[in-house]
């Protein structure tokens, strides 16, 4: 059986033409959901308090969920085509937390196995995480081992730039900090989130809480903090919850990454934001991407 092609719609801004929308919503839908407004809470995991060792445990079990759904296979299409616009074969991914989604894509992207390199970057980088995705991954993968400012990326981490699942963590000043940063680096970026600020999407993650019920003593590397931590004081599961539904309710809208990318000194850019789903994953895929026109 052929593999389903994912449905998009487009939000497109600077020189991009329109595109009709694929998944209008109603009036009275657009209404309910405009009513959710964004909010700017903490997420426990990303506080400097938080212990380093619960934040590694946190991030492989979300990273073992990420593997089994393969939740980001409908972007490859976007992936790639922006890839190639770009002619770029180096992509830094920027807050890869327990190694990003690349042991699924790297499978996935088209051309020559060794035509493509991903480097995984960190505010807090997992080194052990890191070097199981390295081992997994069928492109050649790097890591940064110092802490990497999605805000101010190093001149000598050149390429394409990626986030996934993250990009939500920032406040709007920060998010338009990122974009920018990586224009005035005259690299192309790719932001895709999974979470949305809808009903669904926060009713979601309550059964994404119980996983770790079921995921602890397979996520790897191995912990005993991680078991101790799931099924006699479930500190894990709890905030996984607490987490997941503040990351759904700090979730940009392709209306409001348009409004990030609009207030940017971004000529000579083009930029499209929109959702993206294929017929296995319920939940849409919320994107934006920023191509340098070429001269």
């Amino acid at each position: 059986m052929g593999r389903q092609r994912p449905r998009q719609s487009h939000i497109s801004v600077g020189h991009l033409s329109p595109h009709l929308d694929a998944e209008r919503e109603s009036p009275h839908t657009a209404h309910r959901l405009t009513t959710m407004r964004r909010i700017q809470f903490i997420e426990l995991h990303e506080q400097t308090w938080f212990p380093a060792f619960l934040r590694n445990d946190i991030t492989d079990t979300l990273q073992c969920a990420l593997n089994l759904s393969r939740a980001y296979a409908s972007v490859v299409p976007l992936l790639q085509r922006a890839l190639i616009s770009t002619g770029n074969r180096s992509i830094v991914d920027l807050c890869s937390g327990g190694g990003g989604p690349w042991v699924d894509l790297s499978a996935k992207l088209k051309g020559e196995a060794d035509a493509f390199r991903v480097a995984l970057t960190d505010k807090y980088p997992n080194h052990a995480a890191f070097e199981i995705a390295q081992a997994r991954c069928e492109i050649p993968i790097t890591f940064c081992e110092r802490s990497v400012d999605a805000r101010n990326v190093p001149c000598e981490l050149d390429g394409f730039r990626t986030l996934f699942t993250s990009f939500h963590h920032f406040p709007p000043h920060e998010a338009s900090a990122i974009i920018q940063n990586s224009v005035d680096a005259g690299e192309g970026i790719g932001i895709f989130e999974i979470t949305s600020r809808t009903a669904p999407a926060i009713l979601l993650i309550f059964l994404w809480a119980l996983a770790p019920f079921f995921l602890a003593p397979f996520v790897r590397p191995f912990r005993w903090s991680r078991l101790l931590c799931t099924y006699f004081v479930p500190i894990i599961p709890l905030v996984l919850l607490f987490d997941g539904v503040v990351s759904c309710l700090r979730t940009y809208r392709p209306g409001e990454l348009r409004e990030v990318v609009g207030k940017l000194s971004a000529a000579g850019y083009q930029w499209q934001a929109g959702k993206c789903r294929d017929s296995r994953l319920k939940m849409p895929i919320t994107y934006l991407i920023g191509i340098p026109c070429k001269p």
